[in-house]
């Protein structure tokens, strides 16, 4: 091995072989040059980014164990696994930590106060890497997210659009939509820098459902009218958030980068997409 390979830094990405988040950042860090494969115990400058969990925020209603397995028991193994090892994990957790009570943006100072299942395993996951006191840990808080390589939201909402003239979207959950392709180039930059701590990183801006599925759906050029709903018209198992906004104060400080709007994040992907689909 070259000076130059063993100078590289170097990066395992948990879940990046099929995952919505995992791929993208796999592909920014190797774009920046990192080395993504696993190393020995003598590598001191690997991160280990946990993009694993159980989020299928319904079923997890009706599988709280196997979502407590995968949002609290893995990360915890890592955990210890990472307190005995020279390398740093990156671990991603979710503004479903939050009840939605608030009307403002939620700040890391804010209590998590959790009201389903999903929420409550992920929160239990935080809490359990705390109690390890693993040093160089790195837990990110994001919400919503869009981007390439696996069924999303946005995906699902132009989908049907392409085949109805009109569909109902819930108006009464507001959040932060979030780009998977600026939430790993985010990622790497507190990674480069070695920072570490917990962090909300989202794109900026605040969308309900609704006006994140028709600002899709105009990007697209598709004739379909997307009308609001209320959340009790569109019933689900786990309860919500109203309101997730998540503030991304904290990072910008410490990078000295603010996140671009989710509406030209948004562009970006939608763009992308329709000229992939224009191409097959």
């Amino acid at each position: 091995m070259s000076d130059v390979a063993k100078s590289q830094p170097k990066a395992i990405v948990l879940g990046g072989k099929r995952g919505l988040l995992g791929q993208a950042l796999v592909q920014v860090l190797r774009d920046a040059g990192w080395r993504v494969v696993a190393h020995g115990r003598e590598d001191v400058d690997v991160y280990v980014y946990n993009t694993i969990a159980y989020t299928q925020v319904d079923k997890a209603e009706d599988e709280p164990h196997e979502a407590m397995r995968l949002n609290k028991t893995l990360p915890a193994n890592l955990g210890r696994i990472a307190r005995d090892t020279p390398f740093r994990l990156v671990h991603y957790s979710t503004d479903f930590v939050f009840d939605g009570k608030s009307q403002t943006s939620y700040q890391l100072v804010d209590e998590p106060n959790p009201s389903s299942v999903y929420g409550r395993t992920k929160l239990a996951g935080e809490n359990s890497l705390f109690q390890i006191g693993l040093p160089g840990l790195c837990i990110i808080r994001t919400a919503w997210l869009f981007g390439p390589g696996r069924k999303n939201f946005v995906q699902t909402m132009l989908n049907l659009a392409r085949e109805r003239s009109a569909i109902n979207v819930v108006h009464d959950q507001i959040g932060s939509p979030t780009y998977t392709v600026d939430l790993a180039k985010y990622t790497y930059e507190l990674t480069r820098l070695k920072i570490h701590g917990i962090f909300h990183i989202v794109n900026t801006g605040r969308a309900s459902w609704c006006e994140l599925a028709a600002e899709a759906i105009n990007l697209a050029g598709f004739n379909c009218t997307v009308n609001p709903i209320p959340t009790s018209e569109y019933p689900q198992k786990a309860l919500r958030p109203a309101y997730s906004v998540l503030s991304t104060d904290k990072f910008t400080a410490a990078t000295g980068i603010t996140p671009r709007p989710w509406v030209q994040a948004l562009r970006e992907y939608v763009f992308q997409l329709m000229s992939s689909t224009d191409d097959t």
